[in-house]
């Protein structure tokens, strides 16, 4: 049965594109039958082993040009028969069917490297829903394409760039991207010959590119909706910072390992008295950025303290409050801790929820800044040396012990991660995020396994605003203008071009105005994400006007 379904001119599996002779289905399996000449003469079947029933490519000037059989597969001629199978067109959809497009938007691949297990396990599940689709006679489309990937594309040039000896601050912005596509065009293929390789049946004919002109439009579209419908704002807030990307990151980004490291035990002396209070901290060179001092309401040891000023080590006297807050942990250290919420992700939601000031201490590249006062412009980890020496100077060290941290590192660079207060920009996520979980609450969308279903509500549940500004030059660069003179913050123009741009300024300004475009680009995978939208959408508006426009 089941071979006579293979063989069948009748099956699905012969509609996509072929006619009722079987060799069409498949060249590698099946020859022309000739008269008097049984296709299957013989099968031997055993349980260890089946006769592999495959052909070897006969070539001209290296091209597929028809089959052979033979008695074994030869890998190869694997290269050949790919190209054969994509210049008979057999990836393109074929609308002569009439049924409905089954369409896959391949979730592109990053321009910069090659494929691991991860892409190769994509790959072939989604080559499967693919072919599958396509042997039932639908026309069906798989949309290839590649990401821009911006942090790991900008690393990877700015180390090309280096071998030569050139920093990307000693070139201009327009130079350093043109030497980004100089790049991409002699090495950005690898990712799609390696998926060609894999056996993919792809339309290259429709491959995209995230900073194709089309996919750049839509995305610049996009952030425009989302900035009228209140959906993307500007604020400064505390980010993770790559000191040496100089750009921020997403958590996603940022890799946590256990490491080596120490508890530093310090006093801070209680205004008013003789008494100091003893902290634990493993960065005591953001004391510069404290704002207060916190326990716990019911431990009893400090109880007397709460209402009080501490006065900060080697900051000339500077005072801060001592208060109580229940998410103070009375087992951890000494069971007081200091709040230096511009670079504590902790302490930051402490102060916000207490309306206590934020003070930064970090320049961006990782530098003391001068709210460190005589340790403005040492290195963090050096001014972290110099300040405990001098606490030890100043009797105000009590200790120090080993202790496992677990740091936060980029996931592309390697260094640590700043926690820093930054201006960017950001996507509002609650209103998107309750219509997600109303979508899986309503059956609307199923989580399989249903297991996860918890772990797609509690994400979302507790879902932060998104920030999607990164400071760099390599991708989809920000559609905000501002105006010379201008404060930053209070007057900027959201535009789709700067001739639109400029005509906004001119009419609220006046025709003096001048303006001058965000620096900062799209964080990649809001681009990735409008890009599929857009491709995906594309695709199923042409179908619907009109198939034979499928482009």
């Amino acid at each position: 049965m089941m071979l006579h379904t293979l063989v069948s001119s009748s099956s699905p599996l012969f509609s996509p594109y072929c006619s009722s002779a079987s060799y069409r289905l498949n060249p590698l399996l099946f020859s022309k039958p000739r008269r008097g000449v049984k296709l299957f003469p013989r099968w031997h079947f055993s349980p260890f082993r089946i006769r592999p029933l495959a052909a070897a490519a006969a070539t001209e000037n290296g091209v597929f040009t028809s089959p052979e059989v033979a008695k074994s597969f030869d890998f190869t001629s694997e290269e050949r028969i790919y190209n054969w199978w994509e210049s008979q067109g057999y990836f393109r959809p074929k609308f002569d069917q009439g049924n409905d497009p089954f369409v896959i938007s391949m979730p592109p691949p990053n321009v910069t490297g090659s494929l691991h297990m991860g892409h190769a396990m994509f790959v072939t599940l989604e080559d499967i829903m693919v072919r599958y689709h396509r042997m039932k006679g639908r026309p069906t489309l798989w949309l290839p394409g590649t990401d821009h990937a911006g942090i790991a594309t900008q690393l990877v040039v700015e180390r090309m760039l280096a071998s030569e000896g050139i920093k990307r601050v000693e070139l201009s912005r327009d130079e350093f991207t043109n030497r980004v596509w100089e790049w991409k065009e002699k090495f950005g293929g690898t990712i799609a010959n390696q998926i060609r390789r894999l056996g993919a049946s792809c339309d290259w004919t429709r491959e995209h590119f995230t900073l194709d002109e089309q996919l750049s439009r839509a995305v610049i579209e996009a952030f425009v909706r989302l900035h009228e419908k209140g959906l993307i704002y500007q604020g400064s807030y505390l980010v993770n910072w790559s000191p040496n990307l100089q750009t921020a990151v997403s958590d996603l980004e940022v890799e946590y390992s256990e490491e080596s490291g120490t508890l530093y035990h310090i006093k801070y002396r209680v205004a008013g008295s003789n008494d100091y209070l003893t902290i634990a901290t493993t960065r005591p060179e953001t004391l510069f950025g404290d704002v207060a001092i916190a326990v716990h309401p019911k431990d009893d040891r400090y109880s007397k303290y709460i209402g009080m000023m501490a006065i900060v080590p080697m900051t000339y006297g500077r005072h801060v409050p001592i208060i109580s807050d229940r998410q103070v942990d009375k087992d951890f250290g000494t069971g007081v801790l200091k709040i230096s919420p511009g670079h504590d992700h902790n302490d930051y939601l402490l102060a916000r929820k207490l309306g206590l000031p934020i003070l930064n201490v970090m320049n961006k590249d990782g530098t003391l800044n001068e709210v460190a006062g005589l340790y403005c412009g040492l290195d963090r980890f050096e001014a972290r040396k110099k300040l405990w020496a001098d606490l030890e100077e100043t009797g105000l060290a009590v200790k120090k012990q080993p202790h496992t941290l677990r740091v936060p590192r980029s996931q592309r660079g390697g260094e640590i991660i700043e926690p820093l207060v930054s201006r960017q920009w950001f996507v509002s996520m609650e209103p998107l995020a309750e219509k997600a979980l109303l979508a899986v609450e309503k059956r609307e969308l199923s989580i399989i396994p249903e297991r996860f279903e918890k772990i797609y509500n509690h994400w979302l549940s507790n879902i932060k605003d998104w920030c999607i500004s990164r400071q760099l030059w390599w991708g989809h660069r920000i559609p905000v203008w501002y105006i010379v003179g201008k404060d930053c913050e209070e007057e900027y123009i959201v535009a789709r071009s700067a001739d639109e741009a400029r005509e906004k300024a001119f009419q609220k300004y006046g025709k003096d105005a001048e303006i001058y475009q965000d620096p900062d680009v799209l964080d990649t995978w809001f681009s990735r994400s409008i890009s599929n939208t857009a491709k995906d959408s594309h695709i199923f508006i042409v179908k619907a006007l009109n198939p034979n426009n499928y482009t």
